[in-house]
C-alpha cells in the first residue's frame, strides 16, 4: 500500500521525488528516501554520469570533529558511523590544528563536550610526538585522536549511490534547467534539456556547486558559488612518521596520500566559476615557502601531479543550506557545504528525507541550518573552516 504522501503516478514521467544532481548529496537522499519508505518512487537526474567534474569524484575526501559549532560536530559524528555501517574504511590519523592557546582552548571545551575525541598539545610535546615539525610561533596545537582521517570519497559515493538504485531510486541522465510552479509557488514537474520534464510531488536541489542557477530558476537567490580549490599530490624524500592531517594558521592544509602527500590552500583572489584546471603557479606563489618553513624536509618536495574541484562555498555563513524556502513549500535544498560535503552528507541526506516524509527531524535537528537564517540575516557562525 504507497503511504499518503506519496504522490500517485500518472505516467511513466511522474515520481514522488525528483533529485537534482547524483552526487554525494544527491545518493544520499535518495538512498535514505528509499531506505525509510520503500514505497516511494525516486528519480536522480544527472547531467553527466561519468561524475568526472563532480566534487564528490575530486573531494579530498576527509572526515573531522573539530569544529566550532556543535552542530557540525553531531553531523560528522553521524557521518562517521555511516562510513562505517557502507564499510568504507577510514584512515583515522587525525586533523592537527595549529595556532594560538586561547581560541583552541575555548573550542576545546565545546567539542568535548559534544562527545569529539581531541586533545591539546603543548609545542615542547608537538615537537616529541612529530619531530619533523617545525612550531616556531605555534602556542597550541588540537590533535583529533580518534574519528578524524581520511577516507576513499569515490567509493562511498558509488556505494550510496548503488545502494540506492538496489533499493528502487532511478538514475537517469539529463539536465534540470527550470520548474513548473503552480499557484502557491509548489514544483509541478522539473523541466530538462531538450524539451521534456518530469512530473515530481517533491524536488531536491541537490546540485552542488551549480546550485544557484537552479534555484534562480524558481525565483529563489542562493548565496553558493563554485570555488576552485587546486589540490597538489607531492612527493618528499624524507619520511613523516605519524604524520595527521595538518591545518596550519596560515592557511594551507596537507595529509599522507599513500607514498605522497596532498595539499592545498585558499586562493588569492577566491573568484567563481574559474575553469575545473590545476592553477600550478599556486604551488610556488602561495604554498611551497610556507609549507618549507613548517617542515623543513618539504624544501625538497616535489609536484607530482596536481587536480582541481569546486567548493560550493555559501558566502552567507560557510554553512550548509538544508530545507525548503517558504516561496517554494516542496523545492527541497541540500547545498552549500563549503569543504563539508562528502562528510555531512549522510546526515544531510537523512534530514532532507525526513522532511520529505515525515514532516519533520527525527534524528538531527537540522532546523538551524535553513532557509530562515539567510532571510533573517543571522549567519550560523562556523570558525574552523579550511581552504
Amino acid at each position: 500500500m504507497r503511504r499518503a504522501w506519496c504522490m500517485t503516478p500518472r505516467s511513466p514521467n511522474s515520481v514522488d521525488v525528483a533529485i537534482i544532481g547524483a552526487g554525494i548529496v544527491g545518493a544520499s537522499v535518495a538512498y535514505w528516501l528509499t531506505r525509510l519508505d520503500p514505497w516511494a518512487s525516486v528519480v536522480l537526474i544527472e547531467r553527466d554520469r561519468t561524475f568526472e567534474r563532480a566534487s564528490s569524484s575530486l573531494s579530498a575526501s576527509a572526515i573531522r570533529q573539530q569544529f566550532s559549532h556543535p552542530l557540525n560536530i553531531r553531523m560528522s559524528r553521524f557521518g562517521l558511523g555511516f562510513l562505517r555501517e557502507m564499510g568504507i574504511a577510514v584512515e583515522e590519523k587525525g586533523y592537527l590544528y595549529l595556532g594560538a592557546a586561547a581560541p583552541l582552548q575555548a573550542l576545546n571545551e565545546m567539542q568535548r563536550a559534544n562527545g569529539a575525541d581531541v586533545a591539546l598539545i603543548q609545542p615542547a610535546d608537538l615537537s616529541r610526538r612529530f619531530p619533523w615539525l617545525n612550531v616556531a610561533g605555534i602556542e597550541l596545537g588540537s590533535l583529533g585522536l580518534s574519528g578524524e582521517g581520511w577516507f576513499d570519497g569515490p567509493a562511498l559515493h558509488a556505494e550510496v549511490l548503488r545502494r540506492a538504485r538496489a533499493q528502487g531510486a532511478r538514475l537517469i541522465e539529463g539536465e534540470a534547467q527550470g520548474f513548473e510552479r503552480d499557484a502557491n509557488g509548489r514544483i509541478r514537474a522539473l523541466l530538462l534539456a531538450g524539451g521534456s520534464r518530469i512530473e515530481c510531488g517533491h524536488a531536491v536541489n541537490a546540485a552542488g556547486p551549480w546550485a544557484r542557477s537552479l534555484a534562480a530558476a524558481a525565483g529563489i537567490p542562493l548565496p553558493v558559488h563554485a570555488r576552485r580549490r587546486t589540490v597538489f599530490v607531492l612527493s618528499c624524500p624524507e619520511k613523516l612518521p605519524n604524520c595527521p592531517l595538518v591545518i596550519d594558521p596560515s592557511g594551507f592544509w596537507f595529509r599522507p596520500e599513500g607514498r605522497h602527500f596532498i595539499a592545498a590552500t585558499t586562493p588569492d583572489p577566491d573568484q567563481d566559476d574559474l575553469p575545473l584546471e590545476p592553477n600550478f603557479a599556486e604551488f610556488d606563489e602561495a604554498l611551497w615557502s610556507r609549507m618549507a618553513h613548517r617542515v623543513p624536509a618539504f624544501a625538497a618536495l616535489r609536484v607530482e601531479r596536481a587536480w582541481a574541484g569546486y567548493y560550493e562555498m555559501n558566502l552567507f555563513d560557510a554553512n550548509a543550506i538544508i530545507g525548503a524556502h517558504p516561496a517554494a513549500p516542496n523545492l527541497w535544498f541540500a547545498n552549500g557545504f563549503s569543504g563539508h560535503g562528502m562528510q555531512q552528507a549522510p546526515a544531510a541526506g537523512r534530514g532532507v528525507a525526513e522532511l520529505i516524509l515525515r514532516g519533520r527531524y527525527e534524528t538531527l535537528d537540522l532546523a538551524p541550518l535553513g532557509f530562515q537564517r539567510l532571510i533573517d540575516g543571522r549567519p550560523l557562525v562556523e570558525s574552523s573552516i579550511i581552504g
